[in-house]
């Protein structure tokens, strides 16, 4: 079974889609090979193409995979109308290229207007399609608040999109529901693939590692991984920081990464409870992930459908709590229900978020235990190995290819 994956994020892109995308090109090599990628010049979450990825175009071969990525625009402020742009121009390069003439094509949403040009090219072809929704659109749309008055062209346009596909596969339970029942995608066509811990087991607590970040030895670390933009709100961290710093507490926000809001959050001052720290390279991540002691997710209030972080997949990796500022209702809130590793404060609200950390700092056995049930939910629930086998079994299903079985002696 050959497949072409198109998707704007993929390797050396540290956060947010690429790891997955990345991850599942070499799953479905190494299970079925002739797997081609077809994505965009990295750009995640700094928002500008890495300056050593110059050109129009470019191959390179990343494992057992071949990759051709295609230039675009990028916005330097992330917003709406650019990023319509953006996608514009990646889903004309993309539908323009050379696909190997696939058994299935695999189309990763975001971005969705190019992956409805992927979709209406695959199925002009009567080539198998499957879309791989990892944030909804529309829901993106609604809460935050972005592009409000496009709210009904945007659904229409991701209604479409997923109803041409042959299959849709998403990363929740509760994406499925929605897709089915706001956007009339038959649930039978509908796959259910969890998103899954794409780092290493823990390296464990380096001291050297805090030594060199700065955190001295009765800082209570409270670490934030991964882009900073809108959706995440870290306004209200900086806040809960300011706070601290009032009140003299032994607390460190550590707001790690970049993104658009990142200047503007830089902007709002400095204080000794907070600090920013530069994207770091594969091994210092985990090694700063292990060395915290509380680990951060933080939305928007209202945001409750839209996206499953994927810093969580990692958090849970690491033994430590997760102190998660996000909506009751929210999909985020259910996972870490579900896992049991995290305590839960209302969004948007810098007290609540620093009095959460103040009860983690002080209780060192709650935070041991509600690390421990969060590395046991990713090692249970959040492995590779299932995921692979999901997304296989979709790819199969598609493509119409029935998994060959060892003959009985």
């Amino acid at each position: 079974m050959r497949v072409t994956l198109v998707g704007l994020n993929f390797p050396p892109e540290p956060t947010g889609i690429a790891p997955y995308t990345g991850a599942a090109a070499q799953a479905i090599a190494a299970n079925e090979g002739g797997t081609t990628v077809l994505c965009g010049y990295p750009h995640y979450p700094q928002w500008s193409i890495a300056p050593e990825y110059g050109g129009r175009r470019m191959h390179e071969r990343l494992g057992s995979v071949e990759v051709t990525r295609v230039r675009h625009p990028v916005p330097p402020a992330g917003g709406l109308a650019q990023r319509i742009g953006m996608e514009l121009v990646f889903g004309l390069r993309a539908v323009a290229a050379s696909w190997r003439r696939p058994d299935v094509v695999l189309a990763v949403s975001p971005a969705l207007l190019s992956t409805l040009m992927v979709v209406v090219r695959a199925r002009l072809m009567r080539i198998p399609a499957i879309v791989w929704v990892q944030d909804v659109y529309t829901l993106s749309v609604t809460e935050t608040g972005t592009g409000r008055r496009l709210v009904g062209l945007v659904r229409a346009l991701e209604s479409l999109t997923l109803r041409l596909a042959t299959r849709v596969m998403v990363i929740h339970p509760r994406f499925r529901t929605y897709v089915s029942e706001s956007l009339g995608v038959d649930p039978r066509r509908v796959d259910v693939v969890r998103n899954w811990t794409h780092i290493p087991a823990s390296p464990g607590r380096s001291e050297r590692a805090r030594r060199r970040f700065g955190w001295g030895d009765d800082d209570i670390v409270v670490l934030h991984a991964g882009n900073m933009g809108a959706k995440q709100d870290l306004e209200n961290v900086v806040r809960a920081s300011e706070l601290a710093a009032r009140s003299g507490d032994p607390l460190r926000f550590v707001l790690l990464g970049d993104g658009n809001r990142r200047r503007a959050l830089e902007a709002l001052g400095p204080n000794p409870c907070l600090q920013f720290l530069d994207p770091l390279p594969d091994g210092e991540f985990e090694e700063a992930l292990a060395s915290a002691d509380v680990l951060l997710v933080n939305e928007l209030p209202g945001m409750t459908d839209m996206s499953m972080p994927s810093k969580l997949t990692s958090y849970f990796s690491t033994g430590l709590p997760v102190l998660a500022a996000v909506d009751a209702s929210s999909v985020t809130a259910d996972e870490v229900d579900l896992s049991g590793g995290g305590l839960r404060v209302p969004p948007g609200d810098p007290r609540a978020l620093l009095q959460g950390a103040l009860r983690l700092a002080g209780d060192e056995a709650l935070r041991q235990e509600l690390g421990s049930r969060g590395l046991r939910h990713r090692n249970e629930v959040l492995g590779a190995q299932a995921a692979v086998r999901g997304i296989m079994a979709s790819l199969r299903s598609a493509a119409g290819v029935t998994e060959r079985r060892p003959r009985r002696r």
